[in-house]
């Protein structure tokens, strides 16, 4: 059970920094001013801006992961005594422990 939530945690974190994902508040966003006009003062554009400015950090929080993963794995295949059991699909709490057990070791 803990399982299935964390990765659908981390999927929901990786589909957050999809650029869908900006469509989608803009869309709301848009509904909103629509619909509820009178509701729509400026708290509401504090939220939608904070929305996007999430997204925004998201994106490049994301982007830049991507880029360390794909520097890490041009590294591994480069050296030829790496491990690499962490290369498949892990979650953080796991990859968490494992740093801890290479750290002990050391």
């Amino acid at each position: 059970m803990i399982e299935a939530i964390r990765h659908t945690l981390t999927t929901l974190g990786v589909n957050s920094a999809h650029p869908l994902a900006f469509l989608i508040v803009g869309v709301y966003g848009a509904s909103w001013y629509v619909f509820e006009r009178e509701t729509f003062n400026w708290h509401a554009i504090a939220t939608m801006a904070t929305w996007f400015m999430t997204l925004f950090i998201q994106r490049a929080e994301h982007r830049d992961t991507q880029a360390i993963q794909a520097k890490l794995d041009e590294l591994l295949h480069a050296h030829e005594r790496a491990r690499n059991e962490l290369t498949d699909d892990h979650e953080p709490e796991e990859i968490a422990r494992h740093r801890e057990r290479a750290r002990k070791d050391d």
